[in-house]
């Protein structure tokens, strides 16, 4: 049978806060590896038997950073959905299921998070063989994790009786949510309850029909929206209006605690869904003194602390049982056990309309990214790296000027009717209300100081004319 990754890339990971923002989450950042979480969740399906070309679903504002993430990996997927708006798993799912069945009416779908951590990739490989037969079945089959710790950051699946032909597989007792120390302790002890995974295995079409019965309205809105859906460059647009109007659901709540279909495949690979900075620090395994450190890091009497550094020297003295991660523009300091306070930070920011909440000071874009250096009244400062063959858009601003100074490489620059070209320490002014280009025509990172003065200096102050990339 061909199983059909299905990975959901959606989310913003507050728990994981100064790191993890709104347009840069958790599984676009390397966390764990030197791969970034997306990218190992790919990865590890590489000589899965009958595994196909992944499909991809993410949110309209990370399908640059996405499509250049797989690309770096080799990864040609299926297809990448984009979602309009985040309605949590069960419809992005049905999404999937819907492009899936019309391609192959007997795909199963393996439904994978994009920011998890599996440390034994062999066990991973058996318990979905183990589960394929099941699923192909008619069986809804969801991954439950042997525990290894009264852990009360997870929800909880009890199995039940052997699932008729399923080898390892039980159906689900019931689900549980996240317990306190001492219900996970009696579950722990139990032996019958198992960690939930989030990871599931089933055909498209099985999941649609036992869905329909739950959550019509969550059906007919992603059929509305994938039938509706358009090509835009190598990207698949779900149809905006016809998404909204599914419900916010996750695929737990919306179908597995109502199905009798639901069966659970206990399994022991490792497996963590780096929900915290405990969770992090969990993973990565510390020194003699149980430290994890990353970056400038200066650690006296330090011990079972996670400490990183971004962007400058970060010094820690005496103290255990901490979380440090340092920022350009930002620092946490938490205890371990209380490392699930950090969401309240974010809603804090975000609540106040601050942009910590929501992206660093490095700004990504299809071209290449740009990072905020300085700022005053009137005037702000960027640098700014344009990929080989990277351009922005052809643009106009209201209200502000622009100074550009080449500092490596060629820029092509459109002024006006204008084109010349500058190489390094060479410099050009654009007028408030110019349209204006920048672009790359050479083979190596352009990089160039822009300087910005006027009235208002907003993102939001862009008109553009023309865009490669097709951003409104």
């Amino acid at each position: 049978m061909s199983i059909y990754p299905v990975i959901l890339s959606g989310g913003a990971g507050s728990r994981l806060w100064p790191l993890s923002r709104a347009l840069l989450p958790k599984q676009l950042l390397a966390l764990v590896t030197e791969r970034t979480m997306l990218q190992e969740t790919l990865l590890r399906l590489r000589g899965l038997a009958g595994a196909m070309a992944p499909l991809v679903v993410c949110g309209n504002e990370h399908r640059f950073l996405v499509a250049e993430q797989l690309r770096e990996i080799g990864v040609a997927p299926l297809a990448i959905l984009l979602e309009p708006a985040g309605r949590n798993t069960a419809p992005a799912a049905a999404a999937a299921a819907h492009y899936l069945a019309a391609l192959d009416p007997e795909a199963l779908m393996l439904v994978l998070p994009a920011d998890h951590a599996i440390s034994d990739v062999a066990a991973f490989h058996q318990a979905i063989a183990a589960a394929a037969a099941p699923a192909g079945a008619g069986a809804l089959l969801t991954f439950g994790v042997v525990p290894t710790s009264a852990e009360t950051g997870y929800g909880y699946i009890r199995g039940g009786a052997a699932l008729e032909d399923g080898g390892p597989c039980r159906r689900v007792a019931r689900f549980v949510e996240k317990p306190d120390r001492a219900t996970a302790q009696g579950f722990l002890d139990a032996g019958d309850y198992f960690w939930n995974s989030g990871m599931f295995l089933f055909r498209a079409s099985r999941y649609l029909s036992e869905l329909e019965r739950y959550q019509p309205a969550i059906v007919a809105a992603c059929a509305a929206a994938v039938r509706g859906g358009c090509r835009d460059l190598d990207f698949c647009r779900l149809e905006e209006a016809a998404f909204a109007a599914s419900p916010a659901d996750s695929i737990d709540y919306a179908l597995m605690e109502r199905t009798a279909a639901a069966a659970v495949l206990p399994a022991a690979m490792g497996w963590s869904d780096v929900g915290s900075w405990s969770a992090l620090w969990e993973v990565q395994g510390g020194d003699a003194d149980g430290n994890v450190a990353r970056g400038d890091v200066y650690l006296d009497g330090v011990a079972d602390s996670l400490v990183r550094a971004d962007s400058r020297l970060v010094a820690v003295i005496g103290v255990r049982d901490l979380v440090v991660v340092e920022t350009p523009d930002a620092v946490l300091v938490v205890h371990k056990d209380q490392v699930q306070r950090v969401k309240q930070v974010v809603e804090h920011l975000q609540a106040r309309q601050r942009s910590e909440y929501l992206q660093h000071r490095k700004v990504y874009r299809p071209w290449g990214h740009y990072e905020g250096i300085d700022a005053g009244e009137r005037f702000q400062v960027k640098r700014i790296t344009v990929n080989p063959g990277g351009q922005l858009s052809l643009q106009m601003h209201h209200h502000r000027a622009e100074h550009w100074v080449v500092v490596r490489g060629t820029a092509r620059v459109r002024c006006g009717d204008s084109v010349r070209l500058l190489t390094e320490n060479e410099s050009t002014y654009i007028p408030i209300g110019m349209q204006h280009r920048l672009e790359n025509p050479g083979k190596v990172a352009l990089h160039i100081i822009e300087v910005q003065s006027g009235s208002y200096l907003g993102e939001d102050d862009i008109v553009r004319f023309e865009d490669l990339y097709h951003r409104g």
